[in-house]
This record gives structure tokens, C-alpha cells and sequence, in this order.
């Protein structure tokens, strides 16, 4: 026979009513958070509930009142900053507004991110917010939208959802990157995106499966031709990633016999690509070739050069997204807002005049 001392049993709802001298039905509303009790006998089970360190059973109380307390979050990419900084955002609202949160990552990938938000409605939770893998495939995404459920659409918006949509102002964006480098005298700007894509050539937007990567590629190409630089779509690539994609491009772009003076990079892992194939390259940023980068990520800042960046919203987006959940889960049922926050471009060394 063991002599090792049993484990304290944990403190029931009902261990609760007992020390607070109340019924176990108006115990389990004021733990619930349900119903309305007067302030004197919340007060009361409270005191009790922290004496006794009780902690709710979530499942239980998920399956009785059919709420969780929990947010649903897949974004597309965990790894990168951009992302990290958003649910940054998401985890500190959430959390002041008692709200836990459970993460998937969906890789870019939609049918990846249909099993994330299967796996999350399983859980029981109270809403989503998600970073659409595609603007075209939304099927699922719709579903949740016609269920009921509430859902936030993070960074990327679809035009066919009528829900709450929290988006930086990316046409803007891209004009702005345009203007700035026009105004230092580049004509020939590429556009370096990691958007997946089978043709890494740009032919147009049919190729683009991200409201975010389409917006920024036509407010650059637009902002470009009105100053001058008119056919910068020769220049757009799609498809690099972190399995090689970057060095081919950028060789193939900086081989042409009119090769771009400038390269404005999607976003920080993008950028570290570009940079790393131009300096491997032997080209000088920004002597030889001027870069801008969407994200002001760390490493941006202290690079020799440093670089020029759009710094983008992250953790507004973030926290923008989960307050819009908050309140959807709290009842709210006007129409769905899209709001859009702006960007502003941060001035370092790695823009100048285009070489002679």
C-alpha cells in the first residue's frame, strides 16, 4: 500500500456554494458569468472561489452555456514577424477582454486552413479570425459566415464576405513605395513577391491569389506609369520563398539588358532574400541597386546599408481584429466594417539615384 499522499481534490462549484452560503445554482451564474445576481452575493461566491482556488471546468461550462470564452486565430505564417506582431495584437485584447486564444497556422495553404478552422469549430469557439489563404477558394470561409459564427477577416479581405475586415491600406502602400523611388529617378522598378505562383513572371492579376499582394502590385504598377515608368510589369516576379526561388530570380532579373535600378521587396522575408542574392551577386545596395522592403522587421534598421521600409500596422491589425471578435461574440449584429488602417514609409539608406 502506497503511503505517498493523495492529491487535494479540486474545488467543485458546489465546494464553492458551501462557503459562500449560497444555493449551487447561483454559484454556477456568478462563475459562469450568466444571469444577473446582485453585486453583495457575486462579491460573496468570488471571495469564496479564491479562497478555495477554484478553477471552471471550460469543457463543462462550454457544452452548458454552447461559449468557450475562446478565440479561434489561423494566420498564415507564424514564422514571420509580420504575423507574430498581429497576434501579439490579438492575444493582449483577447486577454483584457477574458478571452483565451487558440492558434493554427495554415502555411499559405487552404486546405490547411480548412482543417485549422474544422479543428477550431470543434473546439467550441466563440469566433474566428483568419488570414485567407485565397481570395478565391472561401467556400469554408463563407460557411462560417452563413452559420452565424462570428468571423474576422485579418490583413486580407474577400469581396464576396459582408464580415468585419481589418486591412492596411496596401494600394496606398504600393503607390507610395512607387512615387518614392520615381522621385529619386528609377524607371525600371521590379516587384519581388513570395505569393505562390506555378509562372514566376508576372502576367497579370488573374495569378493573384492575395487581396493584399494584388493591391500593392496595381498601386505601384498605377503610381509607376503616371510618373513615367510605364512597362515596370516586365519586372514583377512571383514565387520566391525559402527554398532557393529568391537567388534564380533575382539572377534572372538583374541578367536582363535593361535591368531594374530598383527592387521593392513584398515583405521582411522576402527582403532578406533579395538581399542576401544581391550581395551574393556582388551588386550594392544601394549603388548599384536601389530596395524597399513592406514590414520594418529588426534586421531592417541595422544592415549596412539599413533599409528602407513601409512600416505596416501589425499589432493594430491584430488588435483591431480581436476587438471586432469582441464584440460579435458579445452580440453586436450591425453590418460587417471594413476597417483600414494606414501605412507609412520609413526613410533609410537604401534608396538613392539610379546609377548612370
Amino acid at each position: 500500500m502506497s503511503d505517498s499522499p493523495s492529491k487535494p481534490r479540486d474545488a467543485t462549484v458546489q465546494d464553492v456554494a458551501r462557503e459562500a452560503g449560497v444555493s449551487k445554482a447561483t454559484a454556477a451564474r456568478v462563475l459562469g458569468g450568466y444571469s444577473v445576481t446582485s453585486p453583495a452575493v457575486r462579491d460573496k461566491v468570488m471571495t469564496a472561489a479564491r479562497s478555495l482556488d477554484y478553477r471552471p471546468n471550460e469543457v463543462a461550462r462550454s457544452m452548458t452555456t454552447g461559449r468557450s470564452r475562446a478565440i479561434g486565430v489561423v494566420v498564415a505564417d507564424v514564422e514571420n514577424p509580420y504575423f507574430g506582431l498581429a497576434v501579439r495584437g490579438i492575444s493582449d485584447v483577447a486577454r483584457a477582454e477574458g478571452f483565451d486564444v487558440i492558434l493554427a497556422n495554415s502555411g499559405e495553404d487552404v486546405e490547411r486552413e480548412r482543417d485549422a478552422i474544422r479543428m477550431l469549430l470543434a473546439k467550441r469557439v466563440d469566433g474566428l479570425i483568419v488570414t485567407p489563404a485565397s481570395v478565391h477558394d472561401t467556400e469554408h470561409l463563407r460557411a462560417v459566415e452563413a452559420s452565424g459564427r462570428p468571423i474576422v477577416l485579418l490583413d486580407r479581405y474577400i469581396p464576396s464576405m459582408s464580415v468585419d475586415t481589418v486591412v492596411a491600406d496596401d494600394r496606398a502602400a504600393g503607390a507610395a513605395v512607387a512615387r518614392r523611388l520615381t522621385e529619386a529617378g528609377h524607371r525600371r522598378i521590379g516587384y519581388v513577391s513570395a505569393t505562390a505562383c506555378d509562372d514566376p513572371v508576372y502576367r497579370g492579376a488573374h495569378q493573384l491569389h492575395l487581396s493584399t499582394v494584388r493591391d500593392r502590385i496595381e498601386g505601384f504598377l498605377e503610381a509607376a506609369a503616371q510618373a513615367g515608368g510605364g512597362g515596370c510589369e516586365r519586372y514583377v516576379r512571383l514565387g520566391v520563398n525559402r527554398l532557393g526561388g529568391g537567388p534564380k530570380i533575382v539572377a534572372d532579373l538583374m541578367a536582363l539588358p535593361d535591368r531594374p535600378t530598383a527592387l521593392i521587396a513584398s515583405d521582411n522575408v522576402v527582403a532578406l532574400e533579395l538581399f542576401k542574392a544581391l550581395r551574393a551577386l556582388g551588386i550594392a545596395i544601394p549603388r548599384d541597386l536601389s530596395l524597399i522592403a513592406f514590414h520594418d522587421a529588426d534586421w531592417t534598421s541595422v544592415t549596412t546599408p539599413s533599409i528602407t521600409v513601409v512600416a505596416q500596422p501589425c499589432y493594430e491589425l491584430g488588435s483591431e481584429s480581436a476587438a471586432a471578435l469582441v464584440r460579435r461574440a458579445r452580440g453586436d449584429t450591425t453590418a460587417g466594417r471594413r476597417i483600414i488602417l494606414q501605412t507609412r514609409l520609413i526613410e533609410r539608406e537604401s534608396v538613392i539615384s539610379p546609377p548612370r
